[in-house]
């Protein structure tokens, strides 16, 4: 790099939907050394059934370059004209970093980086960001054979790949996409501070809630069979509810389930809330039914406001919870094998006995995060990643 020069970094997503990719991409936008880095965020259109984050970038003095065409779903008359608008602005901002996150900002961001770099002397430093995998729970076998042999291919021009969790990295490499030397673990990063002032509920009447998108990879599904499990076992006392918070494509579906198993007068939606030191206020356990995930954000937001969680061992949701499964109790939640209802039931059972256990649970939980996951360490290692790709250069 030329003396005084700032490094220019372009990073892109593909919606600034409510997540942690959202908040990650728009943390390291604004909080990168300004003395030494300038930023350009690159983000696509959301889709009507995803709740917005654009106002994070917004209270951040963040205004993305928004490319429409740059979308989440595969449409290959919209992809060739991102791809066009993605190398256009590759020209006109120069930079010395590109940094995707998310499986087609990272397809279409690093495909066009890689011409640039055949067609000119200049070198892009390409890193990507795994915030899970689109490999597991998304798409049948014929297109998860495409697209991990496109990122197989993607990951040999790619110069650090990032995963946010020890295990998301072990299943990375278990695809063989990379190697253990390119890929390194940097856990996200959050503004956690507003939830560390929430207190302890002692109301008898708990609340329990589950904050996520209503898409299937959440498995919702399978949180309303366990309360229906519940009622029949008696494990559930009178005043003791469930909230449905978020909003997505199968919320009409899954009101029409709860209906279907007569459990409506459990079970309250609630839409996305913007005010989430509300949400974890009012929520007494945290649920997370998943069928595959990154590193959750509502687990680490529930362990930051001291909420005991129960959560399926999907993903990375073990380098969050601990790695001891269901009878046993786990560090800082329980942890419960993928879809076992019965499991699941047992476990929320005792947890809405025992107050001792969850305020335990909740205290381990938020001392946890607090060094684990908090905005400051995110920039500080990604920076790091950064300052190695850049000093690797020929």
């Amino acid at each position: 790099m030329e003396i005084n020069k700032k490094i220019k970094v372009l990073r892109m997503i593909a919606m600034l939907n409510i997540g942690g990719p959202t908040i990650n991409a728009v943390l390291l936008t604004g909080g990168l050394d300004k003395e030494r880095f300038e930023s350009m965020l690159v983000v696509g259109r959301i889709s009507e059934s995803e709740g917005d984050m654009s106002y994070f970038a917004r209270d951040r003095n963040i205004e993305p370059v928004v490319i429409p065409q740059l979308r989440r779903e595969i449409d290959p008359i919209a992809d060739v004209i991102a791809f066009y608008k993605i190398y256009k602005l590759i020209l006109k901002f120069q930079p010395d970093i590109i940094h995707t996150h998310t499986a087609k900002a990272g397809t279409l961001g690093r495909a066009a980086a890689i011409l640039f770099n055949l067609l000119h002397r200049k070198k892009i430093k390409l890193v990507h960001t795994f915030h899970g995998h689109v490999l597991s729970g998304y798409f049948n076998k014929f297109f998860t054979y495409i697209f991990l042999g496109i990122e197989k291919i993607l990951a040999k021009f790619t110069d650090r790949i990032i995963a946010i969790s020890e295990t998301l990295k072990s299943n990375i490499l278990s695809l063989q996409i990379g190697n253990s030397d390119k890929i390194k673990v940097v856990h996200l990063g959050f503004e956690l501070d507003k939830f560390y002032d929430i207190p302890l509920r002692v109301d008898n009447d708990l609340t329990i809630g589950i904050v996520g998108r209503l898409v299937s990879i959440k498995n919702h599904r399978m949180l309303l069979d366990v309360i229906r499990l519940m009622l029949d076992k008696q494990m559930l006392q009178a005043g003791q509810r469930f909230s449905i918070i978020g909003d997505g494509e199968l919320k009409d579906e899954l009101k029409r389930y709860v209906d279907k198993l007569g459990i409506a007068d459990k079970v309250n939606f609630f839409g996305w809330q913007n005010d989430l030191v509300k949400v974890y206020r009012d929520i007494d356990i945290v649920a997370l039914t998943s069928i595959n995930e990154g590193t959750p954000v509502s687990l680490i937001e529930a362990l930051a406001s001291s909420r005991p969680v129960i959560a399926t061992d999907v993903g990375g949701v073990r380098d969050i919870i601990g790695e001891k499964l269901y009878p046993e109790i786990s560090d800082r939640g329980i942890l419960v094998k993928s879809n076992d209802i019965n499991g699941f039931a047992d476990g929320l059972s005792l947890l809405l006995k025992n107050r001792q256990l969850r305020h335990s649970l909740g205290a381990s939980g938020r001392q946890f995060v607090q060094s684990e996951f908090n905005n400051k360490r995110l920039i500080k290692n990604t920076e790091m990643v950064y300052n190695a790709v850049l000093n690797c250069r020929s």
